[in-house]
């Protein structure tokens, strides 16, 4: 009940997912990614440590495909998993399982693959990795871009109602977490680029928070000098 994207930026070396769901907090459970290393979905009847594992794989130098292939093949259900997969030279795979619940398909492309079931179509992650390919801007803005053109498609089968995008930089905690975990009578995709939007300006300013407060920028809160 979920379509997804993992991508790399080949000019800042980071790598994110964005993905959104029917079901609530969806990026909570499926969206994992790594400084350096690469960045994951493992979505349809989600099992979280397959993420782990992936990523686990990755770090020991293994490319996208064996990462992939060994989480298939050590899952006790891998006929219901769906697997997205990219590493850090760019190279892509994806897992999904014959039982992957109702229209279920994938798209690699540059630097980028895409998936997702319970679709409303087989175009959707097709169209997934054209809009990724013909954004420009920063990583984040790209695969909102991939969202919005993947929701234009058709989306889900039925209305989406959670949806995330998780970036990751140089640092061992993510660049940009950004959640919408439940939304009834709205658009999560579109609520989360409105978020990005916000935050985008601001992302940079928190890593430098982070490393060197005494170079911070102003917070812009009351009582701030």
């Amino acid at each position: 009940m979920t379509f997804s994207i993992v991508a790399r930026c080949v000019h800042s070396g980071q790598f994110g997912v964005a993905l959104s769901s029917s079901s609530p907090a969806v990026a909570a459970r499926c969206a994992r990614a790594r400084a350096g290393i690469g960045a994951i979905s493992s979505q349809n009847v989600t099992n979280p440590d397959l993420g782990t594992l992936m990523l686990d794989r990755m770090a020991s130098g293994e490319g996208a495909a064996v990462a992939v292939a060994a989480a298939r093949d050590g899952d006790a259900h891998p006929d219901y998993r769906q697997l997205l997969a990219i590493d850090a030279t760019g190279a892509t795979s994806v897992h999904s399982g014959p039982k992957a619940l109702g229209i279920w398909t994938s798209a690699e492309g540059r630097d980028c693959a895409a998936g997702g079931n319970m679709l409303a179509s087989e175009g959707i992650p097709a169209a997934m990795v054209a809009g990724f390919e013909a954004a420009e801007g920063p990583l984040g803005d790209r695969l909102v871009a991939a969202m919005m053109a993947g929701l234009a498609a058709g989306g889900e089968a039925g209305p989406v109602h959670s949806a995330g995008l998780l970036i990751v930089d140089r640092q061992s905690w993510p660049y940009a977490d950004l959640r919408i975990d439940w939304l009834d009578g709205a658009c999560p995709i579109k609520a989360l680029s409105d978020l990005w939007t916000l935050y985008r300006p601001q992302a940079d300013d928190y890593v430098t928070r982070a490393l060197n407060p005494g170079a911070a920028p102003s917070y812009g809160v009351p009582g701030d000098d």
